[in-house]
């Protein structure tokens, strides 16, 4: 093990504790804790601003925007979706009774393959759940089309793409509604958050009501078996503050994406894994590819790494199908997946946040060229 500090595959963006002192102010000020205080408002509205979005709810955490995204479509049957994602995506439809349907994914995407969509297409199909994996946007023209076609509705597991742009403005306008993280690892946080992003005011209203145990907007009276999704006043107001800085730190993640992508070029059976239809992108993740032709396997270069005190994350290993409550479901043969089984046995995600500094990323590149090199 190395004896310099350790750099972890991300860490959260904390401004000065200083700064966040007058937010907390605020609400000691207000004594209003939750159930959507002036926080909570401001931070939609600025939200809405920033990502140029019409209308959204802020919740407690991404998973539980999922589910409840689900059920404001009313949503019953298959929903088709991919095992090459954070095992939140699948059991927000095990959560609502729904039968989930994977399909391959693109080998350079990495996202839902639009052709196997199709092809899975039964009368039971109710919807489509597709992941902009990595903030890399879908081909949602395609999607959308395969879903105008057979009337199906689309729910994007946006977890990755806050602040992703394609030519039209946000990716998240796609789709019937969009759902995000605020998860700390997230490029923007608010500590435990989440949100769905939907079209009009009265699914909005509607998304109100499922998070707030059903409640109408009077507080009297009780029409939707709800649940309790709200985001306090403290996560909100840190996510205020986070906003502040959000374009800092995504520079600074896009030069660390640039030093990698100019130095691995070159590095052979090492790929970067690259974007499609984004003229915005976040940098939130930074996946390569270690392929057949590199000396070490995936797990060789992985333990390498540790071995110097660089804590990576094979992420998505293992596939959501490889999970107890999935493997049973004839979706869920290997043989159905094959690009997502290769691409989990190699990918490896390396550390970008906007602290890693020049020398660290220097550490993480001499490993991977020295380890290339052997």
């Amino acid at each position: 093990m190395s004896d310099r500090e350790p750099i972890y595959v991300t860490r959260p963006a904390l401004p000065p504790l200083e700064e966040f002192v007058p937010y907390l102010q605020e609400i000691w000020d207000a004594r209003i804790l939750t159930n959507g205080g002036p926080m909570h408002q401001r931070l939609e509205a600025a939200l809405c601003k920033h990502l140029g979005v019409p209308h959204i709810s802020l919740f407690n955490n991404g998973t539980q925007a999922l589910v409840t995204a689900l059920q404001a479509a009313d949503i019953h049957g298959e929903v088709i979706t991919t095992p090459y994602s954070f095992v939140a995506t699948a059991h927000s439809l095990l959560w609502n009774s729904l039968r989930p349907v994977f399909v391959d994914i693109d080998p350079v995407t990495l996202n839902l393959d639009p052709a196997r969509i199709e092809e899975a297409i039964t009368p039971d199909t109710a919807a489509i759940m597709p992941v902009h994996c990595y903030g890399h946007p879908c081909d949602v023209q395609a999607i959308r089309a395969i879903a105008d076609k057979h009337g199906l509705k689309v729910i994007y597991d946006a977890a990755h793409a806050f602040g992703v742009r394609d030519d039209g403005g946000s990716v998240l306008r796609h789709g019937d509604m969009s759902v995000l993280s605020f998860h700390a690892t997230k490029v923007f946080s608010t500590f435990e958050g989440g949100a769905i992003i939907c079209r009009d005011k009265e699914t909005k209203q509607k998304i109100d009501r499922l998070k707030n145990f059903g409640f109408e907007a009077d507080g009297s009276t009780v029409t939707l078996h709800g649940t309790n999704g709200k985001l306090s006043e403290i996560h909100a107001a840190f996510g205020l503050m986070q906003l502040e800085g959000i374009e800092a730190s995504l520079a600074r993640r896009q030069a660390v994406d640039l030093r990698y992508r100019q130095e691995l070029a070159a590095v052979q059976g090492i790929s970067c894994v690259e974007g499609k239809n984004e003229l915005v992108a976040n940098y939130a993740y930074f996946p390569i590819l270690v392929g057949p032709t590199y000396p070490l396997s995936r797990d060789a270069l992985f333990r390498r790494l540790q071995e110097h005190g660089i804590f990576t994350r094979r992420y998505f290993h293992p596939l959501i199908t490889e999970f107890p409550m999935y493997r049973a479901l004839p979706s869920a043969e290997p043989a159905n997946l094959p690009v997502a089984t290769r691409v989990a046995s190699e990918v490896i995600c390396l550390p970008i946040y906007p602290e890693l500094d020049e020398e660290q990323v220097g550490r993480i590149l001499s490993v991977i060229k020295e380890s290339a090199a052997a």
